[in-house]
């Protein structure tokens, strides 16, 4: 009974999980990837940054870095110490506050003269419920309440 308990708990945890975890990656830049002379803020508009959130930066090792700054940081390219750079060419950074975020690349003047750097404001990670994002949750709340119902008429 304990074992057949345990799958039930199991089951409606399972369920209720997608509708909990719809963080997305996104590649800043798309195709083009972290680079200069691309706009990033047009790249960014119309996109919604939720925390969970993940921003991808691509780039050739050694090409460019990624530093998160402040605003102060952003506007006048204020570089950080290169230890806090990140230099990977595939940094990844979960959102895990809501609020506004600034990267900024730390080679050269890429930042200054080549307009590589990225500005975004995080929400928090459930959307407020519109006219329209109720209809968008519907298959994954439908899911979800179809396997806790068939599991609990098995459980018992």
């Amino acid at each position: 009974m304990t074992l057949h308990r345990s799958f039930v708990i199991f089951a409606l945890i399972y369920s209720i999980i997608p509708a909990m975890t719809l963080a997305k990656k996104f590649v800043v830049g798309d195709e083009k990837g972290w680079t200069i002379n691309f706009d990033y803020q047009a790249w960014a508009d119309g996109k919604d940054f939720r925390v969970g959130d993940i921003l991808v930066f691509n780039y050739p090792v050694g090409a460019h870095t990624v530093l998160k700054v402040n605003g102060t940081g952003f506007e006048d390219c204020i570089k950080l110490p290169a230890s806090e750079a990140l230099t990977s060419g595939k940094d990844e950074i979960v959102l895990g506050a809501p609020g506004r975020k600034w990267y900024i690349c730390g080679v050269g003047k890429h930042c200054e003269n080549a307009g590589q750097k990225l500005f975004i404001t995080v929400q928090t990670q459930l959307p407020a419920l519109s006219m329209a994002s109720p209809l968008q949750a519907v298959p994954q709340l439908f899911f979800g309440v179809l396997v806790a119902v068939v599991t609990l008429a098995l459980a018992f």
